[in-house]
């Protein structure tokens, strides 16, 4: 029996568990280890813009505010049991038999594309602060392969005075989730856990299993297990990538990509393995936007990489791909205008949707921000709307429908909320005051025929049958 074996059998079984970050991941992670452990503290810093979930969470509340099934309901039911509080006391870390930390890896700029491991770097120390022998350290966020062993371990050696895989438990299991479906996804998608040896592996098992319903463990290395979540996310990039540029070549042919989808999607059988994604106005979130970028340099950080000369990254080729979307929405938008004697300058553009998820609050990494600074970059007057998300930044955020489209030329869908499925050609047109406004669909949502009839000049991505209808 080796020494960590040993000290984590004295131990005994995991009774408390510490989350570190109260966000999208951190707040539903905790929750769900509540309903199976004794006790679970939620740790979150006391900043100025995150600080007020800690009295939420401790109220039952959720901070989280888009669609969320059984979030709410959970943390009310594990609060009021005594069984899950929150706290900016993180000497409380010492308390807990297993601590995870669940903080965004940003990075820090998109022209070096370094990762900023701030935010993570200060959880790490304040968990190697407070570790004690016998600790399981789990790291959620997505994270460089090569990590977990090297950047983490350092930092929790140097402030424990510990040693990992000897003295405590250290191990990868990254997030899987969806917002929109965060529990869920938690419980029902299969956990890979990666332990720096086998002895963590196996404690960081134990920690996760009883939360998974209908998921199950897939146990490996901890830079194996942080290659699989880039990979995953960067596969998916890819996927999107290529029916986006699908779109745009059947825009150029004037034909309707989703006819094409429709037809690839049909061929079914023995080793066919297809997936064919949905084209859209571009790619947000924490992950898509910057996965890729972890997986190349962490392969590039491992030594001699044998790859073809002078030819780029196919996985960096398709997150250029899915960045170029807001421009090619502010393309159909000049295009759109054109067709009625008008320019960006001086005209209202409507931007209905700023979260990146239909149904959501998360605006991190939203496409729509980079097209409205093109549009306003050109001097249009943007309103902004979205049924789920506050104000963000220096960007004003209207809930109601009709202030949002009163008067615009333009009138630009982002996002695919439930909400804007529904939109009445006749009643957006009166709105507008136009007899010619123009509708941009990058999501798909509206019928193309019902607003071309009502006078609008419709532009949507990949609709490259309807792209160049007569005006009514």
């Amino acid at each position: 029996m080796n020494k960590l074996t040993k000290l984590l059998d004295e131990r005994g079984k995991i009774k408390k568990v510490g989350v570190i970050g109260m966000g999208y991941v951190g707040i539903p992670s905790a929750v769900l280890f509540a309903e199976h452990f004794d006790h679970v503290i939620g740790f979150q810093r006391d900043s100025p813009s995150s600080g007020h979930k800690i009295a939420m969470l401790n109220n039952g509340e959720s901070p989280l505010k888009g669609e969320e099934p059984g979030l709410e309901e959970l943390i009310k039911k594990v609060t009021r049991a005594g069984k899950f509080e929150a706290t900016s006391d993180f000497s409380r870390i010492g308390e807990v038999d297993a601590v995870t930390l669940a903080i965004q890896t940003p990075f820090k700029d998109n022209v070096s594309l370094e990762p900023d491991f701030g935010a993570l770097e200060e959880g790490i120390r304040q968990a190697g602060k407070y570790l004690k022998k016998g600790m399981l350290v789990v790291l959620e966020s997505t994270i460089t392969p090569g990590t977990t062993k090297g950047f983490a371990a350092n930092i929790l050696n140097e402030e424990s005075g510990l040693v990992a895989g000897e003295d405590y438990a250290l191990a990868h299991a990254p997030e899987r989730v969806m917002v929109g479906r965060l529990i869920r996804n938690i419980q029902e998608h299969d956990r890979i856990v990666g332990g720096i040896n086998e002895a963590s592996t196996k404690r960081a098992v134990e920690l996760y299993k009883p939360v998974l319903t209908k998921g199950k463990i897939i146990a490996m290395d901890s830079t194996a297990a942080e290659v699989t979540k880039t990979a995953e996310n960067t596969f998916r990039d890819l996927q999107i990538a290529a029916i986006n540029e699908l779109a745009l070549y059947c825009e150029a042919m004037r034909i309707n990509v989703y006819d094409v989808r429709d037809g690839i999607d049909s061929l079914k059988g023995e080793g066919i393995t297809r997936a064919v994604l949905y084209p859209g106005a571009g790619v947000g979130g924490h992950c898509l936007t910057k996965d890729t970028y972890h997986l190349e340099r962490g392969a590039r950080m491992a030594g001699e990489l044998d790859f073809p000369c002078n030819v780029e990254s196919l996985y960096v080729v398709a997150r250029k791909i899915n960045d170029f979307m807001p421009q090619h929405m502010y393309y159909l938008t000049v295009e759109a205008l054109s067709r009625i004697g008008k320019k960006l300058r001086g005209s209202r553009v409507t931007i209905l949707g700023w979260a990146f998820l239909n149904n959501s609050d998360d605006t991190r990494n939203t496409p729509a921000q980079a097209y409205y600074d093109m549009v306003t970059g050109q001097g249009a007057k943007v309103c902004v709307h979205d049924p789920y998300v506050e104000n963000t930044g220096n960007i004003k955020i209207t809930h109601e429908l009709s202030e949002a489209v009163k008067d615009a030329a333009v009138v630009v869908i982002f996002t695919g909320h439930k909400q804007y499925f529904d939109l009445d050609a006749q009643k957006i047109k009166k709105l507008t005051c136009l007899d010619h406004p123009v509708i941009i669909d990058g999501r798909n949502v509206i019928d193309p025929d019902a607003f071309i009839k009502e006078g609008f000049v419709y532009k949507g991505i990949g609709r490259g049958d309807k792209n160049h209808h007569e005006i009514s």
